[in-house]
């Protein structure tokens, strides 16, 4: 089983945290990254895990480097997208003959895209849970420049009250530009896919979004 996962960076090869959890019988397997202030053990992140698992799904969360190193403020971008790499390879070697598909919260799953688009990593698909389009308030800030280069489907997980995404055209555009990008948009639900007046604790929030996931990977499984 996996619980480190071994990452080249430039100053050499660093060691993160990672946890490999494999259902019964799986048909598929998913890497799970955390957004940029929270670590792979993160309640969002588990619950989420725990329902694609039991959709039958293996999950491989991991740390990013400059969480393990205990840093708050995210590294070079390189470093994600070196460690989305190493997340990838560990995965198909530890699930040989299942598809292999990629997700992340806010800042993982923007690494995600970044890494395909780069070509260092090729899922079957990519799932962004809260992508963030650009800063609170700083939609003339986008980051989207990349997002037409990756050539698997994506799927924009978002929140109808989520600032990272307002206002939602821009995000429609940008979805446009994608070669194969869908949106499913939870009503109400902010960047961390809370509801105001629905009080949930955030594994039973992040599990809840599993199905919407699943269905969309059966799906493009089907194409």
């Amino acid at each position: 089983m996996i619980t480190g996962l071994t990452v080249a960076l430039p100053t050499g090869d660093v060691t993160v945290s990672a946890d490999l959890d494999v259902p019964a019988e799986p048909w598929a397997a998913i890497g799970v990254a955390h957004g940029a202030g929270a670590g792979y053990s993160h309640p969002f992140l588990v619950g989420f895990a725990g329902g694609m698992r039991a959709a039958g799904v293996a999950t491989l969360r991991f740390n990013f480097p400059y969480v393990e190193a205990g840093r708050r403020m995210p590294g070079p971008a390189a470093h994600a997208v070196a460690t989305w790499q190493a997340a990838e390879t560990a995965l198909r070697q530890a699930m040989p003959g299942l598809p292999v598909w990629a997700a992340g919260k806010s800042y993982g799953g923007r690494m995600a895209s970044m890494a395909a688009a780069e070509g260092m990593i090729a899922p079957a698909g990519l799932v962004y849970l809260g992508y963030p389009l650009h800063p609170p308030g700083r939609p003339d800030k986008p980051r989207v420049a990349h997002l037409p280069d990756v050539v698997p489907p994506q799927l924009f997980v978002e929140g109808t009250n989520d600032p990272f995404v307002d206002p939602h055209e821009q995000l429609a555009e940008a979805v446009a530009s994608c070669r194969d990008a869908a949106v499913h948009w939870v009503d109400g639900g902010n960047h961390s896919f809370e509801v105001k007046g629905r009080k949930r604790p955030a594994d039973e929030i992040g599990e809840g979004l599993a199905d919407v996931v699943v269905a969309w990977m059966r799906a493009r499984s089907a194409v």
